[in-house]
């Protein structure tokens, strides 16, 4: 049960009373745009995601950099 030629025109016949000669091109245009950003966003969803950092790592590298801003700083206090 699909939709027959007669079908397609009376559909089209409606589209163009509703919106008009004039404004169907933009109306098109803007549902192209539409089903694009639709598909690339779909496209978006299939690209693995990015792993994120492990908790680990962040500690350790915390950890690290607190270890050089303190000896620093005591370097700085003993040349006073």
């Amino acid at each position: 049960m699909g939709l027959s030629t007669s079908h397609l025109l009376i559909i089209l016949v409606i589209v163009l009373v509703v919106f008009g000669a004039g404004k169907l091109p933009a109306v098109m245009r803007d549902l192209g745009q539409g089903v694009k950003s639709f598909k690339d966003a779909m496209n978006n969803d299939k690209d693995p995601p990015e792993e994120p950092a492990k908790p680990e790592e962040n500690i350790a590298a915390a950890t690290a950099a607190t270890t050089a801003q303190t000896i620093e700083g005591q370097a700085k206090r003993d040349a006073t």
